[in-house]
This record gives structure tokens, sequence and C-alpha cells, in this order.
């Protein structure tokens, strides 16, 4: 049960650059950071009534890189880059995580890690479509929320809670909260949703952002960083499938290939996982 509720993670969140790149194109990414953070908080406050379950600063750390600037990146990314290009950008979590660990903790990445991680990497590597426009901007953005996303994942596992739900709630609230302010000072007042977007940001705030920050705050908490870091790779295989649904980007031979490779490399690192526990 605990694996398929971490794979809904990648699933859900594989769907945001579909989503945005048809339903949200019209609003400033800055809101659309807004309109998915608050209103999916509140929402689990609301299912969950809670005081928030780790220390105030700790709560805004999270909140701030998870949530905030996380999430103002990501729809910079997705404004101005294919959905198959930020998901490779994206892919590079397992590798920012090992990083993080080695200068942050001191532990040294082994190599069966890292070498399923560039595995990973490359397979997600063949699903970019190579005629594809690479604005610096949105690599730098898609690349900065990578990081701070890698950051946040370590946090999580290093302060524990047993109150998953409550995290993924607050962190959503008040990140939501911060961004108001700076959204209304840079975007100004947002228009009024067409019925089109409706569709797109109830999907958002629910399935895309409510029960999957739940999901990845639970599975990062009982699975580790590592391990839903190379479970992330299935987002670009998500937001790449999903683009050729919607987005009319069509898949070659190539990008199976490479999500074979995806494939491969997170079952490799599940026997690698489990072969101790067999001796």
């Amino acid at each position: 049960m605990n694996i398929l509720i971490a794979f809904m993670v990648p699933l859900l969140w594989g769907s945001t650059y579909a989503v945005v790149g048809y339903f949200l194109q019209d609003i400033s990414p800055v809101w659309i950071a807004v309109f998915r953070a608050l209103p999916a908080g509140f929402l689990l406050l609301l299912i969950h009534p809670a005081l928030p379950p780790l220390k105030w600063n700790r709560m805004l750390a999270i909140s701030l890189c998870n949530i905030s600037f996380f999430f103002v990146l990501l729809f910079i990314a997705a404004h101005r880059l294919p959905g198959s290009v930020a998901g490779t950008l994206g892919a590079t979590l397992p590798l920012m995580v090992l990083l993080l660990q080695w200068v942050q903790e001191g532990k040294k990445p082994a190599l069966s890690k890292l070498g399923l991680a560039l595995l990973g990497l490359f397979g997600v590597v063949l699903l970019l479509n190579p005629s594809a426009h690479l604005d610096p901007v949105g690599v730098a953005a898609a690349l900065l929320g990578t990081l701070l996303m890698a950051q946040t994942s370590l946090w999580i596992a290093r302060w524990p809670t047993h109150d998953q739900l409550g995290l993924a709630a607050w962190q959503l609230f008040l990140g939501g909260i911060i961004l108001l302010p700076f959204a209304l000072m840079f975007a100004g007042v947002p228009a009024l949703p067409t019925p089109k977007t409706w569709v797109g940001l109830i999907w958002l705030v629910v399935c895309n952002t409510a029960f999957a920050y739940w999901c990845w705050t639970r599975s990062v908490s009982l699975l580790g960083p590592h391990t839903m870091s190379m479970i992330s790779l299935f987002n670009p295989v998500t937001a790449v499938l999903l683009g050729s649904i919607f987005l009319s980007e069509r898949l070659s031979i190539t990008q199976w290939s490479g999500i074979a490779l995806i494939f491969l490399s997170i079952l490799l690192m599940k026997m690698i996982k489990a072969k101790p526990t067999a001796v």
C-alpha cells in the first residue's frame, strides 16, 4: 500500500504541465501558484483541523521552499518550456538529493544509487524533444525548483512527524498566504476564471495538490527522500504521455526507450534495497 500511495505522486504531479498548458495559459504563474496552494491547504485543514505539527521556524522554511518559491518556479517553467523539457530537468531530483546529503550530512553517495539516478536521468533525457527551444529563464526556474524540492525532502526526513496530513495542510496554507501579497503586487487582481479555467483549477487544487501533497509528505516520511526522488522520475513520463494526448506532442521510439529505462532504474532500485533484508 505504501508504494502504491507513493506512485500516486508522479501520476498526479506529472499532469501539471499538461493542465497548465491546456487550461491555464491565460493566468499569471504567480496567481496559479496561489490558486493551487491556498485552497488546497484550506481544504485539508477543513478535513483535518490541527495545529502545525512542526515548530514555526521549520514549518515556515518548508512552506517557503516547497510551496511559495517552488510553485512560482514550477509555473514559470510550465509557461516557458514544453512539458517534456521541464520534466527532464525535474528528473535531476535524485542526483540533487544525493548531492545535498553528501554536502550537508557527509553521506557519500553509494555507487549503486548514483548509477541508478544517472540511468533514470538518461532515460528521461531520451524523452526530450530534440527540436524543443530551451528558454534559459524556464530552464533556470525548473532546476532551481527541483533543488528546493530536494532540500525540502531532506528536511521532512530530518524533522519527523506522525501528522503527515497536518504537515501537508499547513505547508500549503502558509505557502499560499505568503504568496498572496506578492501576487497582488506583481500580477494585479486576477480576471474571473472561465468555465474552461475552472476545470483546470479544480483538478489542480483537489487531486494535483491536496491529495498529492498528502501522498508525497507521507511517502517521504516513510520511504525516505532518495526513494521518493527516484519514484519522481515517473513525473516526466506522465507529463510526456499527457502532452501527447492534450498538446499534440508525439512520442518517438527513442522516447519509448527512455520510458523503459526509467522503469528499469526504479525496478533495480527496489531489488537493491530489498537484497539486504533477504540475507
